[in-house]
């Protein structure tokens, strides 16, 4: 691959809320570029980037499959997330490693709770954007209001490129505001050919209007565009859509198309839209990393025949090749059969393979050079977030932030002697995302998984069931509470053992206060004049450290609290690490006792859209899962509630909104924060332990 093809290249993702239609624009995308020769339908169970059976039965992504494919002359990888927030991890490792993103609203809906969620992780990772507004041949749907409600809600500089012809079923066509030109898509070749022809004479004046909106936009990006524009000279079409370019790479501005992915309407404008707007990797600075060694901020150029360095963003097996790692080449070029450095473990890893995946089919290439996106067979020690590069040149890149497991299930196989096998069935679970953990408990002796929400946990146990033929009970639904203090207090730990031979001696005098919520936990040494010596302060660390795993109320972990080391005494001949460790672990119990000990339970943001009539029933049943109702919003006969409710009162909640509503009802949960859970609950919470 040479250098000058990467202007060419394109990485996008494709993100919205759940049910906005990503899938069905992605099977579009891969049907228009000749990937496919026959559209996969969502509903139908059929669609090629949703390969997986829990996939395909309940219309939802849940991994992010990644795709290539070309389109006038450019490359274009594509990564299609999920939209269920119990998912959230899989559409934040995608952003990490993607250029450019198309963020799919629904015509109808407009801003939902997911988008948003979506929206503020590309923010973060500085991605540009362009919109595709999804369903416009929906009754109820409206191009112009979901811009501004995108611009309400997302606080961004959103803009129409277009005008839809036709409402609901009678949407028909698709003017182009800069070329002035009404695009319109055959049925009998599902849209594959796009007429052009001249705008009917009654949309005339607001295609001029809403024109020189978007050039008046375009001059506002580029100094040189409004110069000419002021002296009333002619602006040429490629200037234009060059400032439109730099102003969404430099995400002040963005652009908006529109149509409707299931009748085969628009997609292919918006693959243009990918082309002219979205950047290359070229348009991306060159990416940031730590040298390992000298602990010193280095980069690493978009460039071929600089060292490699690339970033794992996903796990993923494969019943015919093993492990396969998706990787975000950065720099360099890495060729099947070579080794690599794994910078986080230090560890050096053999690239057996390269593949380029197609949903879930491959085909095999001779490397992966800089700016593209493959996955490699073979590495055996590389997880999610590690950084990999050339031996002689390590970097440690950022790596992808995991989200907090908010709900856990024990789980045992019905055939006892399957044990090793769903063990070994979880650790490649875990590999594949590590948003999902598991545990074993010595005290019940049970194996414990944990993730980010009901569905999260279903899908995990449904996978072992089919995927790894590990068939499992689980258990109920349990919420992942933590301890904390409320006040600071001074905590002493004293451990002197005298038993004939060496005896062993720590003492350590602590002070502990609580934190803000979400601070976590620090620890600070505070020692002077060595009435410890340094050596056991790792041991006075480690001791704390273990003694945070287990609360003094129910046993659950110690959050949001800093522990400052202040004094203490060492004997010299008896002290050890070993009695520093257990010297600091009972100061902490002692500490937590008198530190006025509180539970926090996790608190979900919860949406709720339901039809006008069973908006009481739903409210009153929020309030009496002690919610706490944030906001109402009316939208075309839809009410859309928003609340904070407690994790443990949504348990099966889905369930019980269904038959509520008649099924009508839409609800989606994602955690926001951990609170102190009220008195009365407390005591029932811990007489039932």
């Amino acid at each position: 691959m040479s250098q000058v093809n990467l202007n060419k290249f394109r990485n996008i993702g494709i993100a919205a809320h759940i049910d906005a239609g990503k899938t069905t624009v992605t099977e579009r995308i891969l049907f228009y570029t000749g990937i496919t020769h026959k559209i996969g339908e969502v509903h139908e169970g059929a669609a090629t980037m949703d390969w997986m059976e829990q996939e395909q039965e309940r219309g939802i992504t849940i991994t992010s499959a990644a795709t290539a494919c070309t389109w006038k002359d450019h490359y274009i990888n594509i990564i299609d997330t999920p939209g269920h927030v119990d998912f959230t991890i899989e559409v934040g490792r995608s952003l990490r490693v993607l250029d450019g993103m198309i963020g799919v609203f629904c015509g109808v809906a407009g801003v939902q709770p997911q988008s948003e969620t979506v929206w503020r992780q590309a923010e973060r990772y500085n991605v540009p954007r362009i919109i595709f507004i999804n369903k416009l041949d929906r009754v109820g749907a409206d191009y112009f209001r979901v811009i501004d409600d995108i611009n309400s809600k997302l606080r961004v500089n959103a803009v129409a490129t277009q005008i839809p012809i036709g409402r609901s079923e009678d949407f028909s066509g698709i003017i182009d505001l800069l070329t002035r030109k009404l695009a319109t898509f055959s049925e009998d070749d599902k849209g594959l050919i796009v007429t052009w022809s001249d705008i009917p004479a009654e949309y005339k004046e607001q295609t001029e209007q809403l024109r020189m909106k978007l050039v008046g936009k375009a001059c506002e990006l580029d100094d040189a565009l409004a110069e000419k524009f002021l002296n009333e000279e002619e602006i040429s079409l490629p200037e234009v859509k060059n400032a439109l370019r730099k102003g969404t790479l430099d995400r002040r501005i963005t652009l908006a198309f529109g149509g409707t992915a299931f009748k085969n309407k628009g997609v292919q404008l918006v693959l243009d839209g990918v082309v002219d707007y979205l950047p290359s990797p070229l348009d991306i600075p060159p990416v940031k990393g730590i040298n390992p060694i000298t602990k010193n901020e280095e980069t690493r150029p978009v460039d071929v025949n600089a060292p490699f360095c690339g970033l794992a963003f996903k796990i993923m097996t494969d019943p015919f090749v093993g492990t396969l790692t998706f990787v975000r080449a950065y720099s360099g070029t890495l060729a099947a059969g070579s080794y690599i450095l794994n910078v986080n473990s230090d560890k050096r890893e053999r690239v057996s393979r390269i593949v380029k995946m197609h949903a879930n089919k491959r085909e095999e290439i001779a490397s992966i050079g800089a700016g593209d996106i493959a996955a490699l067979v073979g590495l055996k020690d590389t997880t999610t977030g590690n950084t990999l590069a050339q031996e002689d040149y390590p970097i440690l890149l950022e790596s992808i932030d995991i989200p907090l497991a908010v709900i856990s299930t024990a789980i045992e196989p019905k055939n006892k002697g399957d044990y090793e096998k769903m063990v070994l069935s979880l650790r490649k679970l875990m590999s594949e995302d590590p948003s999902f953990k598991f545990s074993y408990d010595d005290e019940t002796g049970q194996t414990v998984i944990t993730g980010m929400g009901e569905l999260h946990l279903e899908i995990a146990v449904d996978r072992l069931n089919r995927e790894h033929k590990v068939e499992v009970v689980p258990g109920k639904m349990q919420v992942a509470y933590r301890e904390t203090i409320q006040k600071s207090t001074p905590a002493e730990g004293k451990y002197i053992k005298q038993s004939g031979g060496r005896g062993q001696y720590g003492h350590v005098i602590l002070e502990m206060e609580p934190l803000e919520r979400g601070k976590g936990y620090q620890f600070e040494n505070k020692i002077v004049g060595g009435s410890i010596p340094r050596e056991f302060i790792p041991g006075v660390e480690k001791g704390l450290l273990e003694a945070l795993g287990t609360g003094v109320l129910g046993g659950y972990p110690v959050v949001d609290m800093k522990i400052t080391l202040k004094d203490g005494s060492y004997h010299d001949v008896d002290s050890s690490e070993l009695a520093f460790k257990i010297a600091a672990s009972m100061a902490f119990k002692s500490g937590m006792r008198s530190g006025s000990p509180v539970l926090l339970e996790p608190i979900m943001k919860v949406e709720v859209e339901t039809p006008e009539e069973y908006m009481g029933d739903v409210m009153g049943d929020l309030n009496s899962r002690r919610g706490r109702i944030l906001g109402m919003e009316a939208i075309n006969g839809i009410q859309r509630i928003s609340a904070e409710v407690p994790l443990k009162e949504m348990l099966g909640y889905a369930t019980s909104l269904r038959s509520m509503t008649k099924g009508r009802a839409v609800p989606s949960m994602e955690f926001t924060c951990y609170r102190e859970v009220p008195k009365n609950e407390q005591e029932k919470l811990l007489e039932s332990k």
